[in-house]
């Protein structure tokens, strides 16, 4: 146990970083308009972010392994979920907080995960093993709460007439926070309870320990000591999303990024580590728990991310604009659409995942040119 706390090097690295920028923090940040100053502040910022971001992963992995599918895969969507959420409020709670950066999150969050890491896992899957097979119950009952809860709260905005500019009424915003969790807690109750089955594939032994070996590359303590840590790691991550959302309001002010890449960018950041977990699960012929983790991570940003911003839009009286552009709609509704599709067979192949990559590369062409 004393030799693992020692190897926990990235939670030196991120309480000094915190320490830093919360001493010399308005000294550091005060003038970016020197190049090599602000990429300097902004890669160190970002790097120690996405160090941190892994390691939490990784400890919620290991409570994935102690408490077992799908309550395991639960851990790791809700702890990513809640990193998504502090960056998201912390940034928003500066100054110059901008109201579209829950909706350009989540957005990005959806974009990435259903065709960019779909299409990745099915694609590298279907090269490797031709044809990959899960449970069909279990993605259908994913999408079956996703496609509401997206439509409700990134398309609905736009067309009422209670609230300007793609908002809700706080009468409507109480309706949505109470109906996404509700509904997501309904979810929680299926997937651990009395439908547990809807999110496992049976496999042989062989099959489950060759997977074992891609998922677990950490030793595995007690179920205190990891969700100790996992803690630690979170904590300062609220210090630092302040601090890193100056130099990205930076970029997108003076430099004239695209408002959309500061949303981009969080979703990279908090994305990265589960989207290495379900290509790692997707190259061991475990396509199962990549489907879990996938649209897990989608259906806990739309069911937690929406109610926490809103929350936060009322308690602290910030506009929260939720409503999509027609251009992303679009791109929402074919995502929406071809997920259905893809989803509506047991086994998947080489053409699916390109058709979402395809997708994916046209939303990331569109974030830079409209």
């Amino acid at each position: 146990m004393a030799l693992a706390l020692l190897g926990e090097w990235p939670l030196s690295m991120n309480l000094a970083t915190t320490a830093v920028f919360l001493v010399f923090g308005p000294r550091l940040l005060v003038d970016l308009s020197h190049p090599v100053r602000f990429t300097l502040i902004l890669t160190w910022l970002f790097l120690i972010m996405l160090v941190s971001v892994f390691a939490v992963v990784r400890h919620a992995e290991c409570l994935a392994e102690k408490l077992g599918e799908p309550l395991g895969t639960l851990a790791l969507t809700l702890s990513v979920t809640g990193i998504e959420v502090m960056i998201i409020v912390a940034a928003m709670s500066t100054e110059q907080g901008n109201p579209t950066l829950a909706r350009d999150a989540m957005f990005a969050v959806i974009m990435i995960v259903l065709n960019g890491m779909v299409g990745l896992t099915l694609l590298i899957g279907g090269l490797k093993y031709h044809e990959q097979d899960y449970n069909l119950q279990g993605a259908n009952a994913f999408l079956a709460v996703i496609l509401p809860l997206a439509v409700l709260g990134l398309v609905l905005p736009n067309y009422t007439d209670s609230s300007p500019d793609q908002t809700f009424s706080p009468l409507q915003a109480g309706f949505l926070t109470l109906v996404s969790v509700a509904l997501y807690g309904v979810f929680l109750t299926i997937q651990n309870g009395r439908h547990r089955a809807y999110f496992r594939i049976s496999r042989p032994q062989e099959a489950k320990t060759a997977q074992r070996k891609w998922r677990i590359v950490h030793e595995v303590y007690s179920v205190r000591y990891h969700v100790l840590l996992l803690l630690a790691y979170m904590a300062p991550l609220v210090i630092l999303s302040q601090h890193l959302a100056v130099p990205i309001d930076f970029t997108i002010g003076v430099l004239g990024a695209p408002v959309a890449l500061a949303g981009f960018l969080i979703a990279m950041l908090v994305l990265a580590p589960e989207s290495l977990g379900a290509v790692r699960a997707a190259l061991a012929n475990d396509l199962q728990r990549s489907v879990n983790i996938l649209l897990g991570s989608v259906l806990a940003t739309i069911g937690l991310t929406i109610p926490a911003v809103l929350t936060f839009g009322l308690l602290a009286r910030k506009t929260i604009i939720l409503g999509l552009d027609p251009v992303d709609i679009t791109l929402l509704s074919l995502s929406l659409v071809l997920s259905t599709m893809t989803f509506s067979s047991s086994r998947t192949n080489v053409l699916l995942g390109a058709v979402h990559l395809l997708l994916f590369f046209a939303y990331l062409l569109l974030i830079f040119q409209r």
